[in-house]
């Protein structure tokens, strides 16, 4: 027997996502599974990353001066309370190893992002669940949960992988009820895709506020998920802590440039918001009308909710990967009857469509 001892928590981590585990299936031609962007990055983007290859040899020394103040001029941020890191990821990943140990909760929608409770696995905390509302965070779900070991509060807003969000009045309330320790951590990877008129970008709240934290990515809209970077608003306070455990050189050069670009391009963002809102809302009504239940989304992909028997999520995942086309099921009981497609371009899209079509059609 091993005198190895990891800590006790990281023995709970399991995986989030179903992996296809068939061979036969075709190679993956339509890949709608992982949301990134259909539209990649600008073209700005592509050059700068290319013209950085030749400093490969050099360690990036200071990211956040080069990609801070880029971020801070658009945003109408303050600089030194921005921090840089491999994707958002790797920020919540810091940011829980700096408020979660034993003896310490961190209460999450149950059916929000299923990566979250591994934040607090690894520090050998508690994640609490609480009950949503179709999918959607439950504010007074989480308040009742609320005890003196809670830590931390995560939500992902939008959230994913069901695509809804709350208000900004809502997570206004949330906070206002929430003692002063207790960290509150707004998800907001697709926030740039969003076009409710009653949310509220998180940096809005932050910015008021010692205990609140926003993290960002350009995995997304930005079209840059292979560069791996994402970034933080928070007070000074959380933005020093979580600098000190990062990596000595976090964030690769060609990515940083990559980014750095992509922030001037209006104009792709507004494009791909635009493109990507339309073919939105153009599958979640074709698949309405196919009988599906649709769950509105305000991101780049779309959940769909199939009857359990021949018809179901499982079946047509299967008939999808047939097709060479990937999408995404989940290991939780509750997403067992779903799917998520995440938007693709116009092309695929007819062509997910079209194979749903037949699935259903040859099954009902």
């Amino acid at each position: 027997m091993s005198l190895l001892r990891p800590k006790s928590g990281i023995h709970q981590i399991k995986a989030h996502m179903l992996a296809n585990d068939s061979s036969d299936y075709p190679p993956t031609r339509i890949a709608l599974n992982s949301n990134e962007s259909a539209f990649g990055p600008c073209q700005s983007a592509i050059d700068a990353a290319r013209a950085s290859s030749v400093n490969l040899a050099r360690y990036l020394e200071n990211p956040v001066s080069l990609l801070a103040p880029l971020i801070a001029k658009r945003q109408g941020l303050e600089v030194d309370r921005i921090a840089i890191g491999h994707g958002s990821d790797d920020l919540l990943a810091r940011l829980a190893r700096v408020y979660l140990g034993e003896n310490s909760e961190m209460i999450r929608s149950c059916n929000g992002y299923l990566k979250t409770p591994n934040y607090a696995f690894a520090n050998n905390a508690t994640p609490v669940s609480v009950i949503d509302r179709a999918f959607t965070t439950s504010v007074d779900a989480i308040l009742e949960a609320v005890t003196e070991k809670t830590r931390m509060v995560y939500v992902a807003n939008p959230e994913n992988p069901a695509g809804t969000y709350i208000s900004g009045n809502e997570i206004r309330r949330l906070h206002l009820a929430l003692p002063s320790h207790v960290v509150l951590v707004l998800d907001c990877a697709y926030e740039e895709y969003v076009d409710a008129s009653d949310y509220e970008a998180g940096h809005l709240l932050a910015r008021e506020s010692e205990n609140i934290v926003v993290t960002r990515t350009f995995s997304k809209i930005y079209g840059l998920a292979g560069a791996r970077v994402g970034w933080m608003y928070a007070s000074k306070e959380i933005i020093d802590m979580v600098t000190r455990i990062g990596l000595t050189f976090p964030v690769a050069s060609s990515s940083v440039a990559a980014a750095m670009a992509a922030l001037e391009d209006e104009t792709h963002i507004n494009y791909v918001f635009q493109t990507n809102r339309r073919l939105r809302n153009a599958f979640s009504k074709n698949m309405k009308n196919l009988g599906l239940k649709v769950y509105p989304s305000q991101t780049n992909f779309v959940l769909l909710e199939f009857e359990p028997g021949e018809h179901s999520a499982a079946a047509c995942a299967d008939h999808l990967s047939r097709q060479g086309i990937a999408i995404r099921r989940f290991a939780s009981v509750a997403y067992e009857n779903c799917i998520r497609v995440t938007i693709g371009i116009e092309a695929d899209m007819k062509r997910i469509e079209a194979a749903i079509t037949v699935f259903l059609n040859n099954h009902n």
